[in-house]
C-alpha cells in the first residue's frame, strides 16, 4: 500500500500532498510544534497527523520534501538519520551541488532519491504546476506513477540527480530577479513621479525575452552601450536611495560582452562568450569567504 509523507504542508507542500490525497493515497505530516495555520491546511488537503517524523517514516513508502529551501538540507539529515528506506523526492529550490550531497547522504542511509523542481503555483482548480523528475529511470516512473490524474503534472528529464534542480534554478534567477528588478524600476519612477509613464511604456513594450533565445545575441552586440546605461541606473537608483546591486550586477554581465562589440554571434556563441570571457576576468568571479553556504 502506498503511503506518502510530506514534509511539510506549507502553501506548496499542503497542496501537492492533496493532490495524492485526493487519488484515496494517504499522506502523513508531522503536527507537533506546528502552527495553527498549518494545521487548518493539512486539515483542509485531509491530511493525516502523526506524532513525529518517527512514525512518519516507518509508515511512508515515499517522502516528498517541500519546505523552506534554507532547512532543506538539515530535514533530509534528519531523514537520513533515521534510514529511511522508501523513495524520498527532494522538490525544494536547491542548487545541483546541494542536492546530490543530500542525495549522497539518503543513499547512505538506505533512501532512493529523485530529484524533483515544482514550476508554478499550488495545484488548484485553475493552476496545474509542472513537476520536473530526474535520476535513476525507475525511481522517476514511480514518482511520475504517483501524480497520474492529479494536477500536478510530472515532467521527466533525461539527467541523474541535479538537471532538476538546475532547470528550477536557472527559472527562478530569470523569474525572481526579473519580479525584483520590476519592483525597483517602479520604485525608481515612483521617486522621481514618473511612476504611470513607466506603466504605459510596459504595457506597450513588454516582451517575454527569456522565451526569445535569439535576442541575448542582440543583446550581447548592444552591451557596450547598455553597459554604460546600466551604470546610469545604477547611479539614479543610489541618488533615490534605493538598492542598486541588480543594475550594477546587469552591468558587470554586460561588459562581459565588450569583445562582441556589434559583433553577428548567434545566440548560443554569445551565451558561452559570457563564460569565456569571465575566465578572463577572475575578480569578477570571485564571491566573499564570509558568504554563507546557501543558494537561498
Amino acid at each position: 500500500m502506498t503511503t506518502v509523507g510530506v514534509l511539510h504542508p506549507g502553501s506548496m507542500g499542503a497542496a501537492v500532498a492533496g493532490e495524492l490525497s485526493s487519488r484515496g493515497i494517504a499522506v502523513l505530516w508531522c503536527a507537533a510544534g506546528r502552527s495553527a495555520e498549518t494545521r487548518a491546511r493539512a486539515a483542509k488537503f485531509n491530511l493525516e497527523a502523526v506524532d513525529g517524523l518517527d512514525e512518519l517514516l516507518d509508515r511512508s513508502t515515499h517522502v516528498i520534501s517541500l519546505c523552506p529551501p534554507g532547512a532543506a538540507e538539515a530535514v533530509a539529515r534528519s531523514v537520513a538519520e533515521r534510514r529511511f528506506s522508501g523513495l524520498y523526492v527532494e522538490a525544494n529550490a536547491v542548487s545541483p551541488e546541494r542536492m546530490e550531497r543530500m542525495s549522497a547522504l539518503l543513499n547512505e542511509g538506505g533512501a532512493a532519491v529523485v530529484d524533483g523542481g515544482v514550476v508554478g503555483s499550488p495545484p488548484s482548480a485553475t493552476r496545474s504546476p509542472w513537476l520536473y523528475l530526474s535520476g535513476a529511470r525507475g525511481d522517476v516512473a514511480r514518482v511520475t506513477a504517483l501524480f497520474a490524474d492529479t494536477r500536478v503534472q510530472p515532467k521527466t528529464l533525461p539527467g541523474g540527480i541535479g538537471q532538476a534542480s538546475g532547470l528550477k534554478l536557472s527559472y527562478s534567477a530569470y523569474q525572481k530577479a526579473s519580479r525584483a528588478l520590476a519592483a525597483v524600476a517602479h520604485a525608481m519612477a515612483d521617486e522621481y513621479g514618473v511612476g504611470p509613464d513607466l506603466l504605459d511604456i510596459a504595457h506597450h513594450h513588454s516582451a517575454r525575452h527569456l522565451a526569445d533565445l535569439a535576442y541575448t545575441a542582440d543583446v550581447a552586440a548592444k552591451a557596450w552601450r547598455w553597459e554604460a546605461e546600466m551604470r546610469e541606473v545604477s547611479s539614479a537608483l543610489k541618488t533615490a536611495g534605493l538598492p542598486a546591486t541588480m543594475a550594477d550586477g546587469a552591468a558587470d554581465v554586460l561588459s562581459l560582452w565588450a569583445p562582441a562589440k556589434d559583433a553577428n554571434l548567434g545566440p548560443v556563441e554569445a551565451i558561452r562568450q559570457l563564460r569565456t570571457t569571465l575566465s578572463d576576468c577572475p575578480d569578477m568571479a570571485v564571491t566573499s569567504t564570509n558568504a554563507p553556504d546557501s543558494t537561498e
